[in-house]
């Protein structure tokens, strides 16, 4: 089975739903990280300090088929292709895994053979 990393910057008030949203796609076991996002102009507000946005970022390792069906539904649930919307998603593919849990693997294989 070959494995990909899906990364997702969600607004942080998106954190849950989009979580929901890739678990329901059949995305397994999340990992999220917390940051800041400033974009290429910087957005002034009082006293002249700096608007950063918090997003959070949420690692996903699935099977390769079943990346694209989740990157799908949280492009269309959180409308990534907007450049208005400072949320972004994308894939990397994984050579080597190690440490994943069999019951998500279980999973994965359950969920890859109903989609055949």
């Amino acid at each position: 089975m070959k494995f990909t990393a899906l990364i997702a910057m969600i607004q942080d008030k998106d954190e849950e739903a989009a979580i929901e949203a890739a678990k329901e796609a059949g995305a397994g076991s999340v990992t999220i990280l917390h940051g800041k996002s400033i974009g290429l102009e910087e957005k002034k507000v009082f006293f002249g300090l700096t608007l950063e946005e918090n997003v959070s970022v949420l690692l996903f390792v699935m099977p390769r088929k079943l990346s694209m069906q989740v990157m799908r539904v949280l492009r269309e649930k959180f409308d990534l292709d907007n450049p208005e919307t400072p949320s972004l998603a994308f894939t990397v593919p994984l050579s080597h895994v190690a440490g994943l849990d069999t019951k998500e693997l279980h999973k994965f294989e359950h969920d890859i053979k109903s989609m055949i």
